[in-house]
């Protein structure tokens, strides 16, 4: 009977058994739900009204504490650019120069160091902490001994220190 189906309808003896079998399980679906007579669930309405009003009370509540923090924190931007001084960029601010002879290398503070030529502030540092250790310098060459200054850093400081 399958092999006169198939031949007629064009399908493969397989596909006919598949077709027959969905064709069953829909049918035997239908017979289970009409036997059974299961009606849906009544649609249950529930009033939300109450928390509907809750959320816009606190809503707007939150929505005029956010208005009030932004106008404490608000920067009147015209006010901030008139607050500034008017500057002369074209006057160039220039170190004084330092003067032959003119730094004591066992009694120099950091800031007087740091004017030297090349001289940042760890090296200025560095200058102390080997002053402090060894007492004091005994001759200008012992700063070949600080990390930080080599042969040619030292010649270009040599002729601003002295050693009282």
């Amino acid at each position: 009977m399958l092999r006169n189906l198939s031949k007629k309808i064009g399908f493969t003896e397989t596909e006919i058994k598949v077709l027959l079998f969905l064709a069953v399980c829909l049918l035997a679906g239908f017979a289970i739900k009409f036997i059974k007579n299961e009606s849906i669930p009544a649609y249950k309405k529930y009033d939300y009204s109450e928390q509907d009003s809750l959320f816009g009370y606190y809503t707007s509540r939150a929505e005029k504490h956010l208005e009030s923090e932004k106008e404490k924190n608000r920067v009147d931007s015209k006010q901030e650019v008139l607050d500034f001084k008017p500057r002369n960029f074209e006057k160039k601010v220039t170190p004084e120069p330092l003067v032959e002879k003119s730094i004591n290398i066992n009694t120099a503070s950091k800031e007087m160091l740091l004017k030297l030529p090349g001289i940042g502030e760890k090296t200025a540092q560095n200058i102390i902490d080997l002053r402090v250790e060894r007492g004091k310098f005994k001759s200008l060459e012992e700063l070949l001994d600080v990390k930080g200054i080599g042969t040619s850093k030292f010649n270009k400081i040599k002729k601003f220190l002295y050693i009282e």
